[in-house]
């Protein structure tokens, strides 16, 4: 090797320099392309490849940018890129270091929030199947909002003026910033213990740009809406303002002030309703005692309270009719009875011997009233009875 070459210098040594002018010329650099071969190890970061139709370059997000992503990193999406170029020494490789991330053609806002809500629609956290109907008078309410905002004092001035006789209970939360959707998200499972006393849980609070209501787009309030036994209304912002929120809860409201009166009716229609039915009522009362008191004018004036005694007389009256009748069948019985006892008995008197006897005849007996057909059944000394028509004649035989 001749005197006058370079002094070599270790490959770390090149590698750390050209890390050094990498890190120096690329400090903070913007690269448009699309995600390819994206990893999710368990540690958390994100590893993939920006792409175009020429050329590719390894890209990482560590965990700590990867949580603060506001929307899902997918395969294939074009996004904008902004970080720094490093180098990896154990590998020589160069890669650049993402710090933040846009989408291509929408914000982050709104790519994040059309994401979950497609994932919460899947899961049928929308279904308007599952959304319970909201109490028709309730008494008592929970108010989940800021407790200086303005949307409470505009909730509270609808909710007295139409109906006064309802219990406010004011739930405080912060409604923007990073800590509100968890502090949003943790009083709603909190009021699940007053299930049975709170009849309506409210999540309000007033407009604001998409980054203002962000919390209300939150998949853990989201989830604890969906969760809640008690019923849920959500009028987060303006009327054009529409948050995930508003599409999970039971009812939604375009206002805090349209929430108060979705909840209550106006006492004024009320007493006008209440008036109706009393007219109502009072009309079909009258009606019912003027129909009733037309029954009883017609029972008053019937024959069978007019005349009590008519079914007696006439069944008096027909008892009589049959027993004339009964006499009059008797009575010929009688008269057939007689007339057949004296065809008999005129039959009888043709065969009886005293019929016989009184036609000149006589019967002739032995004191044991046998007949005496022959003199030969006789004997002097014999008693002997004739039985005439009109007596008997004792005799004794004589010789002859």
């Amino acid at each position: 090797m001749s005197s006058t070459s370079p002094k070599p210098v270790s490959v770390s040594v090149l590698t750390e320099a050209i890390r050094y002018a990498l890190n120096k010329t690329f400090n903070a650099v913007w690269v448009e392309g699309e995600v390819s071969g994206l990893s999710r190890p368990g540690s958390g970061h994100l590893y993939f490849t920006l792409k175009d139709q020429i050329a590719q370059l390894n890209s990482i997000i560590w965990r700590t940018e990867a949580n603060r992503l506001p929307f899902e990193l997918e395969e294939g999406q074009k996004v904008i890129c902004g970080g720094y170029i490093d180098l990896y020494a154990p590998r020589g490789n160069y890669q650049l270091i993402i710090k933040k991330v846009q989408p291509v053609g929408m914000g982050a806002l709104q790519l994040a929030f059309q994401q979950l809500k497609e994932k919460l629609s899947r899961e049928g956290l929308f279904d308007p199947a599952v959304k319970q109907p909201l109490p028709r008078y309730p008494k008592n309410i929970a108010v989940i909002t800021s407790p200086t905002g303005a949307a409470i004092r505009d909730f509270q001035q609808v909710l007295t003026r139409r109906w006064p006789m309802t219990n406010v209970l004011v739930v405080p939360v912060r409604v923007q910033g990073p800590e509100a959707a968890g502090e949003v998200a943790a009083a709603l499972e909190q009021l699940q213990v007053l299930h049975g006393e709170i009849d309506v849980i409210v999540v309000t609070r007033g407009g604001g740009s998409i980054e203002d209501l962000w919390s209300f787009n939150d998949e853990r309030v989201c989830r604890a809406v969906y969760a809640s036994k008690i019923p849920v209304i959500s009028g987060v912002g303006h009327e054009i303002d529409v948050t995930l929120c508003d599409l999970v809860a039971d009812v939604r409201a375009l206002t805090p002030s349209e929430a108060a009166e979705r909840l209550v009716p106006d006492r004024a229609t009320f007493a006008k309703q209440l008036a109706n039915v009393e007219n109502r009522m009072r009309g079909a009362l009258r009606a019912k005692i003027e129909t009733a008191q037309l029954v009883l004018d017609r029972f008053a004036h019937h024959r069978r309270l007019t005349h009590p005694l008519e079914p007696v007389e006439r069944r008096a009256m027909e008892v009589d009719l049959l027993e004339q009748r009964l006499h009059s069948q008797m009575q010929r019985s009688i008269e057939s009875h007689q007339r057949e006892i004296a065809r008999v008995a005129e039959k009888l008197e043709l065969v009886s011997p005293l019929g016989i006897l009184r036609r000149g005849y006589s019967l002739t007996t032995d004191p044991d009233g046998t007949v005496i057909r022959s003199v030969k059944r006789v004997s002097a000394g014999d008693l002997i009875e004739t039985k005439l028509t009109d007596g008997t004649i004792v005799s004794r035989v004589e010789p002859e």
